[in-house]
């Protein structure tokens, strides 16, 4: 006899067989992305209990093990976190902007905070102590160390980076915030009025809508789709083709300009013609803050919104290919899905989204020093530097110096990192310094892009150590599969003391294989 579940039900069961915490939002997603059948209407929708363990059963027992068995059995399991949330991995001000290549809170907090248990051994930063981040991307371990009571010193060569991570831990008057963020969101519905783009979007909207709901029932379409019933990439063709007769005479009737008349920049190519005005309307509204701290983080959800408009397809959000001005099949949500043609509904969203973040962290950071400076790791003065942000913090290096490090340099031919916002320094005029850059994409990863690597992180370590204790603990994140790490601990003149292999469960890439990076730990030799 068939058991079957009501999704409260199903989530209670899931949640005593996993041991950790199943939400009926969590079913709910299996049943719409068809992983598993549904049974029933709308408010009275049931799942078969066998299927459901059946899927449990292979998403867990397997795992580990099939993970051990390719990346091998000193892969440390407890260090992948996998019994948090996607929601506590992007806690707080840590999703306050996109960025391809950031660790997660847990693991820097497993680190620096005063705990210990049989994998960490002993405690390694105390509250009061200073951090230094030299490769500090978005800003996750200076993010961390304030909430944890470290002071920390972050270093990026990219603008962008220092100011996403110092907008994160900057104290707002958020009352100011929301007074600003409303002003500018009334004139821009204003300025729409004059515009046809949002009638054209509800429009196609609904056309889109009664297509999707006739070719593209949710959830029987990737049910099917997922026991290859359905073939998916032919269907789709097909009705991608359909649809555009459609949408074509949408954009004829409303006067839509779908591209702009040249593609120099990157705002140029990669935003229709009435989500570049747009842009370029609320931009000028946020120059007229009075307030410096305000006008940054209404600049960051600008640039928040407008990642988000770019002219492109939801599968490649992070891999930019062509831009997009049509209506399209989407593998990823399977159905027709469209372009972004107004950046309203997205500005209002992560302007509410950011001030509840902000007042979450606000409620958890303690009083510490902390800064992102805009430098070279290389060869930069830290506390020459400090001297110009913050007097005090730098009389406090010199005094205490800095007790040491935790940070992921860049992966050798990976990311470039100034190119994945190439968005925000076309419009907000930041300096780019894609040429120091340590082991870019753009390098790749021949012997002379390794060579160039190793001696660059060589560099890095040899100029912190000017203003880290004798006693000093300095941890790096990294995937080593050309094994460069021995190399550079010796030529910074430090030993690895020990090494810890964790798997990554949750990788934004398309490629979902097996995959680990290592925590180096290195000390004086």
């Amino acid at each position: 006899m068939i058991e079957l579940l009501s999704i409260k039900e199903a989530s209670e069961w899931a949640s005593h067989y996993l041991d950790k915490n199943v939400t009926t939002s969590n079913i709910s997603y299996l049943v719409q992305y068809g992983r598993i059948k549904k049974i029933g209407e709308n408010g009275h929708t049931q799942i078969i209990k066998s299927e459901l363990a059946d899927y449990y059963k292979e998403q867990v027992s397997t795992r580990e093990n099939s993970w051990k068995e390719q990346l091998g059995s000193d892969l440390n399991w407890a260090l992948s976190f996998e019994q948090y949330k996607e929601a506590e991995t992007t806690k707080h001000v840590h999703r306050l902007h996109p960025y391809k290549g950031k660790f997660i809170p847990q693991l820097v907090e497993y680190f620096l905070d005063e705990h210990t248990d049989k994998f960490k051994k002993e405690t390694y930063f105390k509250k009061g102590d200073i951090v230094l981040d030299p490769f500090s991307g978005s800003g996750t371990t200076m993010i961390q160390a304030c909430e944890l009571g470290i002071n920390a010193i972050g270093i990026d060569v990219s603008a962008f980076n220092a100011f996403i991570g110092n907008c994160k831990v900057t104290k707002y008057d958020l009352i100011d915030v929301q007074s600003e963020i409303t002003r500018i969101t009334k004139s821009l519905k204003s300025f729409l009025l004059n515009s046809h783009t949002i009638e054209f979007e509800n429009t196609l909207l609904k056309e889109l809508n009664l297509f999707n709901g006739k070719f593209f029932p949710v959830p029987d379409y990737k049910y099917k789709v997922k026991r290859k019933e359905i073939d998916e990439k032919k269907y789709g063709s097909k009705k991608e083709t359909e649809f555009l007769t459609i949408y074509n005479s949408l954009v004829k009737e409303f006067n839509i300009k779908l591209k702009q008349d040249e593609s120099n920049s990157f705002l140029d190519k990669w935003y229709s013609q009435h989500v570049r005005n747009e842009i370029e309307f609320v931009f000028e509204e946020i120059k007229k803050i009075e307030n410096p701290k305000t006008k940054k983080i209404i600049s960051l959800i600008l640039s928040r919104t407008i990642r988000s408009c770019r002219a492109t397809t939801h599968a490649d959000l992070a891999t930019l290919l062509e831009p997009i001005t049509t209506t399209y099949y989407c593998s990823k949500h399977g159905k027709m899905c469209k372009p972004i043609f107004s950046i309203l509904k997205w500005w209002e969203s992560y302007s509410k989204d950011t001030l509840k973040r902000l007042v979450q962290y606000d409620k958890l950071k303690q009083s510490t020093f902390h800064t992102c400076l805009t430098g070279d790791s290389r060869n930069i003065d830290i506390i020459e530097e400090l001297v110009k942000k913050n007097p005090k913090f730098a009389n406090l290096v010199k005094e205490q110096k800095i007790k040491g490090i935790f940070s992921s340099p860049p992966y050798v031919g990976l990311i470039d990192y100034h190119e994945q916002h190439a968005y925000a320094y076309d419009l907000f005029g930041f300096e780019r310094k894609d040429d120091l850059e340590i082991g870019p994409l753009y390098k790749g990863q021949g012997k002379e892009a390794k060579q160039s690597y190793i001696q660059g992180l060589s560099d890095v370590l040899n100029n912190a150590k000017k203003y880290l204790v004798d006693d000093f603990d300095i941890f790096l994140v990294a995937n080593d599969k050309y094994n460069m790490y021995p190399t550079i601990a010796e030529n910074a003149g430090m030993q690895i003391v020990n090494q810890h292999k964790r798997p990554v469960l949750n990788r934004t890439e398309k490629d979902k294989g097996a995959y680990s990076e290592i925590i180096f730990h290195l000390k004086r030799k």
